[in-house]
């Protein structure tokens, strides 16, 4: 009997069984469930996420984070579009894609300083009804805070950075000194070593006009009691006399010999060399410097520390706080898997592996004293005294053109001697004001 015989015999005695009529209402209802459930299950292709990332960040992205994820979430995919290394270029490219109306990004990696611009455009989903208070004290308070405007939430923090001083221990301990945590301090400390020939200079910082020019002056800025803008008034405080003191402070570095007489050229990656040479006592920069100034070729490795930034006495240090953190573009058709991307790839158990092999600083408190990590990055307890005393840089929609404000006005001082440290930083404020009203009066219109 040929297979085809066997099956109308044995349909036959189901008929007879069960009846025709219960037989065949079984068998439309095993085929509505295939048609409708079981087909579309084996045929149905993963939802794809796009998200652009700058190019270093690519690697570890594909290889720890997304891997990790989509092995937990099989129906989604996330595609990562390469940027430039740039991080202005890179914000550049997300603006261009959200002028043109339907940006091709479902999650939006931001920068610190990025999410006003984003949200007063209107780029962005409000994330406040998806999380809550509770969940965000998880983070660093003000890696939270940087992600909101105007009372919402657009951000999620992934992972932080915080400037710091970094000293050389070794030195300190042979000459009797603690580490300092006066300006004042720093500066006497700096000029006894150069005195005694121990060193060439005292403290390196960057001072080329770009935004890390912007990142290092609100530390010292914060560190002598000023503000650059108030974002709930919109009050700008360059002009008083805490910012003309902090500006009058880097220029004497320039001036006393304290620090090179380039140093207005330099960025992180001079300054990081110039310490890793042996010829510095201070340095300003952020946590990548940690292990770079650690490995076997560093003259350096293991005769170094780390601390909060110096401030005037009586006043308060201030670390710049940068880092990244996700959205969700306002034109994503799949914001649901856009939410559940986030809430992975902000968790522990994703940011732990990541944090583990690229060193960066992690967004969630717990991680800083994490054994796990811990056992790879000793300091990293000493990073969360740091992380948890950060600064802002104005969460303002206008933070771009206020920024390049402050840079070449603060280059012009530190640069050309016809322009004071008062003079500069009047005209700083008068155009910061400027350009705040603007932005209001066109808000007003809208």
């Amino acid at each position: 009997m040929s297979k085809l015989q066997k099956l109308g015999v044995q349909l036959v005695s189901w008929i007879r069984y069960l009846g025709l009529p219960l037989f065949l209402g079984i068998l439309i209802g095993c085929v509505l469930v295939y048609q409708f459930w079981v087909q579309p299950a084996l045929t149905q292709q993963p939802v794809t996420l796009t998200l652009m990332m700058i190019a270093p960040e690519v690697p570890p992205w594909s290889d720890i984070l997304i891997k990790n994820f989509e092995k937990e979430n099989p129906d989604i995919r996330i595609q990562i579009i390469e940027g430039p290394n740039a991080s202005d270029l890179y914000e550049n490219l997300y603006t261009a894609s959200f002028i043109l109306g339907d940006s091709p990004y479902d999650l939006v990696n931001m920068d610190v300083v990025w999410a006003g611009k984003f949200a007063a455009a209107g780029w962005l989903m409000d994330l406040s009804s998806r999380i809550t208070d509770e969940e965000l004290k998880a983070f660093l308070d003000k890696d939270v805070e940087a992600g909101r405007y105007e009372g919402k939430l657009y951000r999620i923090p992934l992972r932080s950075d915080a400037g710091m001083l970094y000293y050389r221990k070794d030195l300190l301990e042979q000459a009797g000194y603690e580490p300092p945590e006066t300006f004042e301090e720093l500066i006497n400390i700096s000029q006894d070593l150069q005195e005694k020939k121990a060193v060439r200079w005292g403290y390196v910082w960057q001072g080329r006009q770009y935004e890390g020019l912007s990142a290092m002056f609100v530390e010292i800025l914060e560190g002598f009691g000023g503000f650059w803008v108030n974002p709930e008034t919109l009050e700008v405080g360059l002009d008083k006399p805490e910012a003309i003191q902090a500006v009058e402070f880097l220029k004497s570095t320039i001036d006393k010999g304290i620090s090179p007489p380039g140093v207005p050229t330099y960025q992180e990656e001079e300054t990081r060399r110039l310490f890793e040479s042996g010829d510095v006592v201070f340095l300003r920069n952020w946590p990548y410097v940690w292990p770079l100034a650690n490995e076997e070729s560093s003259k350096i490795k293991g005769k170094f520390g780390i601390k909060p930034m110096v401030h005037a006495l009586g006043k308060t240090s201030g670390a710049c706080l940068g880092g990244w953190g996700l959205g969700i573009s306002k034109t994503s058709k799949h914001p649901e898997e856009a939410w559940r991307a986030i809430q992975y790839l902000t968790s522990a158990e994703a940011q732990r592996p990541y944090i583990i092999e690229t060193g960066y600083l992690p967004s969630r408190k717990e991680l800083f004293t994490d054994p796990e990590i811990v056992s790879k990055y000793s300091h990293y307890p000493q990073l969360l005294e740091v992380a948890e005393n950060t600064v802002l840089r104005p969460p303002i929609a206008q933070y771009a053109q206020v920024s390049d404000i402050l840079q070449r006005y603060l280059s012009a001082a530190l640069t050309n001697s016809r322009f004071t440290p008062a003079k500069a930083m009047k005209s700083a404020a008068d155009e910061t004001r400027a350009v705040l009203e603007a932005g209001n009066k066109l808000e007003t219109k809208a």
